[in-house]
């Protein structure tokens, strides 16, 4: 058996769900529109330019969040699921992960996007198992707008990967071979730290990283 991880947005999807779903509360009026959709670009520029500080911005989704009770936030995430996500949804990247799946490989999606947003999207691909941002919930289900424990961004999806093996007993020499698939030079400290990393619709600042390594380049989609 082999592990396979994967990124999420602008690896799986040709999209930012985190950014995308902030765009439809927009949309939809559930928030003021000049004031969130200024933040929600300027925080997704930062992403961008890997200037983003993880928690200021996991404040900011989560906060956003809290104001609405859970049954309509579920709602809403429903419809956000038809319109935007599974439109976008391409058939090379469900490929993949279903080639993993089939050669019997552990498999999980570790995004910096909070689990909220990212679950109903890694039950689309068929993954079980997702590492992602955790919000705080009261003991009924409702966010409060507060982080559980650390981001899973950058070195953090390292600490978290590495926490879900050890959980298990395992660790990445417990594999043969180990991949993660991402878009992102945020994803640089998880790429190698893996035996196979693949670049996958690389930005630029992970392509050219991709090229001096002499790692792999896979493009699934050219949204």
């Amino acid at each position: 058996m082999n592990l396979a991880l994967f990124d999420l947005d602008h690896t799986l999807i040709p999209l930012d769900s985190d950014y995308e779903w902030g765009q439809f509360l927009v949309r939809i009026g559930a928030v003021d529109a000049d004031e969130f959709a200024k933040r929600n670009a300027a925080f997704y520029a930062q992403y961008e330019a890997g200037s983003l500080d993880p928690v200021e911005y996991l404040e900011f989704a989560l906060g956003t969040l809290a104001q609405f009770p859970r049954k309509q936030l579920d709602a809403w995430h429903r419809q956000f699921m038809d319109e935007v996500i599974l439109p976008g949804i391409r058939p090379a990247a469900t490929d993949l992960v279903k080639e993993h799946l089939r050669a019997g490989d552990q498999v999980a999606i570790i995004t910096a996007t909070n689990r909220f947003v990212t679950e109903p999207i890694a039950k689309v691909f068929g993954v079980d198992t997702l590492i992602a941002a955790l919000p705080e919930t009261t003991a009924d289900g409702e966010i409060t707008g507060k982080l559980v424990g650390i981001p899973t961004s950058g070195k953090g999806k390292v600490t978290h990967m590495n926490a879900w093996l050890a959980s298990q007993g395992k660790s990445l020499g417990s594999f043969p071979r180990s991949y993660f698939y991402s878009d992102s030079q945020n994803d640089i400290p998880l790429l190698s730290a893996v035996t196979h990393p693949v670049a996958t619709n690389p930005n630029a600042l992970l392509k050219a990283h991709a090229e001096a390594q002499g790692w792999p380049i896979l493009t699934l989609f050219d949204d």
